[in-house]
């Protein structure tokens, strides 16, 4: 893996990527001279024990823009900069005009309850050049070259010494909220590490002190042993619809063995995974002939430089379809109570994307 790093005229940072040296400097566009000059800031939430982010500003930010006006496509022309440059890369990571997290320094405001400056990072990554590409149609090499961009991106976050946690994701389709249309994802740094992942370190950690082995180490090994959900197994990595999926059509994607984070991954694990991941990629725009929206999450261990045999790095998809036709939204239960309502059964689900061939070369 290549890199190059710059700096954009509102003062924000670029690095591109390549499978290829790169030949020489590459100036960094960006569609805004001055910095954005605001700053969110945190609220703690007493009742569930957690802190909420709030960046107002994010409403003005950039939504939906036609194909020929999209501000992340590469252009050669100086009188309509974008945010990323032409030039011999593959993946290109930016820091976000808008984010939920960093920003200007600040301070918070005094309010009833305890607020803090939302001290973080939220960048944006490119996935590819081709704005007409999505992640499941990259090739294998492209695959494993992000998965070594998350690796780098974590690692760098992690230097920073204020993050506690790093969440590389994507929203894919405006059925999720996705507000710019071209092959991207983001990765938010925490200062904390959020509710959800903290909760599933919590319950691996106690059943590593409990079994010294990993809880979805074992539960692949389950998976495994039944074989009426599994989409993908390889030597070194699986895919497959768990037992107890939240969302119709949701997928993990996750190494055998327990890898605690992108940067511990070896040459052939890394090969596997991204072979893992663009099968249930494909299988998903295989199943209606059509692309299929969803959430896709990389859950890996937090970043306080300490060893964490019980975390295991995996991502989880959550797509929105309940049926061709019919959108999967969550309901009263589920958004109140996090009690989340299936109407259809796993398996059955798992049945339909295994009947999806997907030819990988």
């Amino acid at each position: 893996m290549f890199w190059h790093d710059a700096i954009k005229p509102d003062g924000r940072r670029l690095t591109l990527y390549a499978r290829a040296p790169f030949d020489g400097p590459i100036a960094a566009p960006s569609p805004f001279a001055e910095p954005l000059g605001a700053s969110p800031h945190l609220r703690w939430h007493p009742l569930r024990g957690e802190w909420v982010t709030y960046a107002a500003y994010r409403q003005g930010r950039t939504y939906m823009p036609p194909p020929e006006n999209n501000p992340l496509a590469p252009t050669t022309d100086p009188q309509h900069p974008t945010e990323v440059p032409p030039g011999p890369w593959d993946v290109a990571v930016f820091d976000n005009r808008f984010p939920s997290l960093g920003g200007a320094p600040a301070q918070p405001p005094t309010l009833i309850v305890p607020t803090a400056a939302a001290i973080g990072h939220c960048e944006v990554v490119v996935y590819s050049q081709n704005v007409q590409t999505s992640l499941g149609h990259l090739p294998l090499s492209h695959l494993e070259l992000l998965l070594q961009v998350w690796a780098d991106r974590t690692e760098r976050l992690a230097r920073r010494g204020d993050i506690a946690y790093v969440l590389p994701f994507e929203n894919r389709g405006s059925e999720v909220g996705v507000t710019l249309h071209h092959p991207h994802g983001q990765v938010y740094a925490y200062p904390v590490v959020p509710p959800v992942p903290a909760r599933m370190q919590a319950e691996a950690l106690a059943h590593f002190d409990k079994t010294g082995t990993g809880l979805l180490q074992q539960h692949i090994v389950e998976e495994e042993r039944s074989g009426a959900r599994m989409l993908y197994q390889g030597l070194h990595t699986v895919a497959f619809v768990p037992v107890c999926a939240r969302y119709p059509y949701e997928a993990w994607v996750a190494t055998r063995e327990p890898v605690a984070s992108f940067g511990a991954l070896s040459v052939p694990q890394r090969a596997d995974l991204a072979r893992a991941l663009k099968t249930v990629l494909l299988k998903y725009d295989g199943l209606w002939q059509r692309p299929m929206p969803y959430l896709m999450a990389w859950f890996q261990a937090p970043t306080d430089g300490r060893p964490h045999p019980e975390s295991h790095l995996h991502a989880e998809f959550y797509p929105p379809y309940r049926s061709s036709d019919r959108l999967k939204v969550l309901a009263g239960t589920e958004l109140a109570a996090g009690f989340y309502a299936m109407d259809a059964l796993p398996e059955a689900k798992a049945r339909e994307l295994q009947q999806v061939a997907v030819a990988i070369e």
